[in-house]
Order: C-alpha cells, then sequence, then structure tokens
C-alpha cells in the first residue's frame, strides 16, 4: 500500500491537475460523478425501505466506488485539493473556479437520474420512504445540517484518502467502504447526494399525489443545500489541511 506521505506527496499533483484541466472535460466528468452518487442513492432508497437503514448503508458505498474506478469528478473529495494550495501549486482563484464547474456538473448528474429514477418507475413501491427522507433533509435547522455535513465530509474525504493507499482496485473499494457506510448510518449531510434526493422526494411527492411537508425550492436550496455544503467544505478542506501540517509542512522542515 502507499503510506500516507507517500498519499500526500502524489494529491499534490492530481489536485494541481485537477485544477488546471480543460473545463468542458471537468464537467462532464461531474456529471458524471453526480450521476454515480445518485444511482447509488437510488439503490440505496430502496434497499432502506425493504431491508432498513444499515441495508441502505451498505449499497451506498457504491456511489464513491463508481467516481473512484471509473473516473470522475465529485466536489466533496475535491475539497482535498486545498493541500495542492497550501503547496502553492494552485491558485485559490483556480481552486474555486474547478470547485464551482464540478458542484454544477454534479447537481446536473444528480438531477437527471432523480428524474430519470421517478419517472421511470423505480420508487413505485417505495415512494413514501423517498418523500420521507427528502422531508426530512429539508426540516433539519441550518447549523445541524452544516455540523452535519462537516462530519460527513472528513469521511468521505477520509475515504478517499483511504481509497489512494490501495495499489489494485479491490483495495481501492475496500478502503473506501466503511468511512461512506458509517457517514450514510449516521445520518451525515453530502450535498452532492442531497442533489439527488430531495428532488427526486419533491417529484416522487408530485407524481404520486403524497403531500410536500415542506418541499420546495427555498428549502432545498437555502434550508439544506447551502448549509450542507458549506459543512462539506469545512470537513473537507479542514481535514486536508489538518493532513498537509502533517505529512508536507513537517517534511519541509526536516
Amino acid at each position: 500500500m502507499n503510506t500516507p506521505k507517500q498519499i500526500a506527496d502524489s494529491y499534490v499533483e492530481i489536485g494541481r491537475a485537477k485544477a488546471e484541466m480543460d473545463r468542458g472535460r471537468m464537467f462532464l466528468l461531474a456529471v458524471l460523478a453526480g450521476a454515480f452518487i445518485a444511482l447509488a442513492g437510488v439503490g440505496s432508497v430502496i434497499g432502506t425501505a425493504l431491508a432498513g437503514k444499515l441495508a441502505g448503508a451498505c449499497i451506498f458505498p457504491a456511489g464513491l466506488a463508481m467516481v473512484v474506478l471509473a473516473g470522475s469528478e465529485l466536489f466533496t473529495g475535491n475539497n482535498l485539493m486545498v493541500i495542492s494550495l497550501l503547496e502553492k501549486r494552485v491558485t485559490a482563484g483556480r481552486l474555486l473556479a474547478a470547485w464551482a464547474v464540478v458542484y454544477i456538473g454534479n447537481f446536473a448528474g444528480a438531477a437527471a437520474v432523480a428524474a430519470l429514477g421517478v419517472y421511470g418507475g423505480a420508487f413505485d413501491s417505495v415512494y413514501e420512504s423517498l418523500v420521507a427522507t427528502a422531508q426530512a433533509k429539508v426540516a433539519l435547522p441550518f447549523g445541524q445540517a452544516l455540523l452535519r455535513g462537516v462530519l460527513c465530509n472528513v469521511l468521505v474525504c477520509t475515504a478517499v484518502w483511504m481509497s489512494m493507499a490501495a495499489k489494485d482496485a479491490a483495495g481501492k473499494v475496500v478502503g473506501l467502504y466503511l468511512p461512506i457506510m458509517v457517514f450514510v448510518l449516521c445520518g451525515y449531510e453530502h450535498s452532492v447526494a442531497n442533489m439527488f434526493y430531495i428532488p427526486a422526494g419533491w417529484m416522487a411527492a408530485v407524481r404520486y399525489g403524497a403531500p410536500l411537508g415542506g418541499l420546495g425550492i427555498g428549502p432545498f436550496l437555502l434550508g439544506n443545500l447551502l448549509p450542507v455544503t458549506l459543512g462539506n467544505i469545512l470537513g473537507g478542506a479542514g481535514l486536508g489541511a489538518v493532513l498537509w501540517a502533517i505529512h508536507l509542512r513537517k517534511g519541509k522542515e526536516q
């Protein structure tokens, strides 16, 4: 396996390459990542409805597995690019621009899968569970949603970091699996996943005639997605800064 120091050294260049990637290519890779996370969300909704929360948590890591092995760009994982910023290999402007492109692409991919899932009938027998999940997310207080977003992305970025320790595909999946399962089981909040869950819940409520229960554009964007996104950035970039301080800044002093 790669050591944590080796991972840190390699991520400096990975983050630089991401920041300098052609924006059109980056957007398409981000659409794929949003779709991958949403496809795992579809499976997780069905698994939760049929077999409980633990089943849904065990299914959801398939999303990050697809992101990592198929090669795509996920906003939450890319918060680790702060490592390259702290190493002065990318500018703050290029970092924020890359995050913005990936965030929008993730949203497009996740929302597309939400629509295809709902109107394709994937939730015909479990739509109540999907709607209830979306309603619970928009009902979270701002501060609680933000803190759940922090904890979520500490785990997601840890999962990405652990996947980079492995030198083969199976090891990467094993490395990322448990942190993702834990964040879902604990009910933490992932911005890209919520780009699927909440629009899908709203569409399902409309399609099947269920009560909206607070679902709407305002509660989604301002009540959930905003605090969760901020929390994800704090958690992911904060972890990246800690990893940089441990593995890279100390190495320069030696």
